[in-house]
């Protein structure tokens, strides 16, 4: 058996639909309690991208075709390090079939082979018991079962039975998972997409989603008690026919008429008075359906839509909005700057630093590649700097880099200070290599403090952690927990600071009020002393009570 562009098409959607339906439970995997763009999440948002352009294939579309608009379309939605990474699998199964109609067991398992080889290129220090291993293992299984046979349904079946196992495995890798008692999420978002697939090479179909159902069409009925039909993307009969019988003296009950209807289809809706009968039917057989009705008189009003045309054309035009994109900004100058940032107050002070656009994104949101492709296109430079300002972001952002029409360099800003760091070593008089050189050396000349909440209840570094706990991170590091936001403040604070510090900048956020922000940093100039600088700012950062910077 080989898998056909159709049955490829088909797996991939249903993947997408299995991994719709079970994002929140991949979200609970999540180990870290802070706020999150969570894995589930995110690899629901960067597979769904693809459903549009699938959607609207044909049946005789070939597996060349599938792997590339579904690659195409989760490059473009991909959010978060999960889905980059599930994007550049699909884009290696998408290399590994190019040019072909139909491909067998053994060239999938070699694409996927190819796909999984890309995922860990990209990570500049792959982590072992994540989605890599699973999806190394996984694919190593599928290769050594193709040496065997041919037959897509077994290569799969080899394919998932040690994906799972492997899955199973990944607390053994991470200490963090085997203490939380949990597997790993990426990891069981890759599982799910593929049994996804799964569900499909081997006959059972597509898995549906129950997070977004069929779209309806109700057609109401004045006058009438009956149900109103439904138009469903899964079309069981093509045609969707209506008309208008006006009655025969003395001709038979209209009861009969619906009878015949609803044996050649559905969604009957038959409205009867004195002197007509009014039809809506969905059928293969609209000949026989008007046929009947001129037993009981003439017709008028008559029409039929085909309703798979009509889904396909709906479907094609999502895709072409989606494809579809402003013109890129002509480039005026020779430097422009894009930064990802959330919050009114943190928005302005990048602009006021020089920064052309902004993706608005950030912990809870992490845009696309195609969000930060488009701020990119948008900015009238010739280098664009991108500041992602979350590690999270980082890998979304490089790979808007193979996307763009000009030159883009990825600083691997890791938060909002380090961010702002960068725009202010940036110095026009010096070339876009020196910058960039300078520019990555000051971020680690900044520490980073952040206070937020506990999502969940949870065990870090030996911490016991409680929902809605105040939480203290340095660094990224996750080192303070207590139940007052002040103290938290202060903490961070102190334990950024060295000898050689002299600035302290307090972005706060949306959930601080003006007067508690005031009180806060007041307490902390009068614990640091006076040979510091303080800077206070209004950020309006969602997420975040505080954000800190210190250098």
């Amino acid at each position: 058996m080989e898998i056909s562009g159709k049955l490829l098409r088909d797996g991939i959607i249903s993947g997408a639909h299995n991994i719709i339906n079970n994002k929140n439970r991949v979200d609970e995997l999540n180990v870290f309690p802070v706020p999150d763009g969570d894995t589930g999440t995110n690899m629901s948002m960067t597979i769904s991208n693809a459903l549009p352009e699938l959607t609207a294939m044909t049946d005789d579309v070939t597996v060349s075709s599938v792997a590339d608009a579904a690659a195409t379309g989760m490059l473009r939605g991909a959010r978060g390090n999960s889905g980059v990474i599930l994007s550049l699998l699909f884009r290696g199964i998408s290399k590994g079939l190019a040019g072909k109609n139909t491909a067998d067991g053994k060239e999938f398992a070699a694409a996927l082979s190819r796909g999984v080889a890309a995922a860990y290129k990209s990570v500049m220090k792959p982590t072992e018991g994540t989605v890599l291993t699973v999806s190394r293992e996984a694919s190593e299984a599928a290769a050594k079962k193709a040496e065997e046979t041919d037959d897509i349904v077994e290569i799969f079946t080899a394919l998932i039975e040690e994906g799972e196992a492997s899955l199973n495995r990944t607390p053994e890798l991470l200490p963090a998972l085997k203490k939380a008692g949990v597997v790993d999420s990426g990891a069981m978002g890759f599982i799910l997409i593929f049994k996804g697939i799964y569900s499909v090479i081997k006959g059972e179909g597509i898995i549906e989603s129950a997070d977004e159902p069929h779209a309806k069409r109700e057609v109401t009925v004045i006058g009438s008690t009956n149900a109103a039909g439904t138009y469903e993307t899964d079309i069981k009969y093509t045609y969707c026919t209506e008309y208008i019988v006006n009655k025969n003296d003395g001709c038979d009950d209209a009861t009969k008429l619906r009878a015949y209807l609803e044996s050649i289809g559905d969604s009957v809706v038959l409205v009867d008075d004195d002197d007509i009968i009014k039809i809506h039917v969905h059928t293969d057989h609209p000949g026989l359906a008007f046929e009947k009705g001129l037993t009981f008189g003439y017709l008028t009003n008559m029409k039929i839509e085909n309703m798979k045309e009509q889904h396909k054309t709906q479907a094609r035009k999502a895709a072409n909005q989606l494809r579809s994109r402003p013109a890129p900004a002509k480039p005026e100058k020779e430097v422009g700057f894009v930064a990802v940032a959330s919050g009114a107050g943190v928005e302005a002070l990048f602009t006021d630093l020089g920064v052309d656009s902004i993706v608005r994104g950030g912990q809870t949101s992490n845009p696309s590649t195609e969000d930060i492709l488009d701020a990119i296109l948008a900015t009238p430079a010739k280098n664009v700097f991108v500041l992602p300002n979350n590690k999270n972001i980082i890998l979304a952002a490089e790979q808007a880099v193979k996307l763009a029409d000009r030159k883009v360099i990825v600083l691997q800003s890791r938060s909002v200070p380090q961010g702002i760091t960068a725009m202010l070593t940036y110095d026009p008089d010096l070339s876009v290599r020196e910058n960039s050189i300078n520019m990555t050396a000051a971020l680690d000349n900044v520490g980073t403090g952040l206070v937020t909440f506990a999502v969940r209840d949870s065990i870090v570094n030996d911490k016991k952690i409680k929902q809605g706990d105040i939480l203290g991170m340095e660094n990224g590091k996750l080192n303070v927990v207590d139940r007052d936001l002040t103290k938290v403040l202060y903490k961070v604070t102190k334990h950024l600071l060295t000898g050689s510090s002299s600035y302290i900048t307090v972005i706060y956020g949306a959930d601080v009020s003006d007067d508690d922000a005031q009180e806060a940093f007041a307490y902390l100039k009068s614990r640091f002393g006076d040979n510091l600088e303080f800077s206070l700012v209004n950020g309006g950062q969602p997420v975040y009570y505080y954000m800190v910077s210190v250098e």
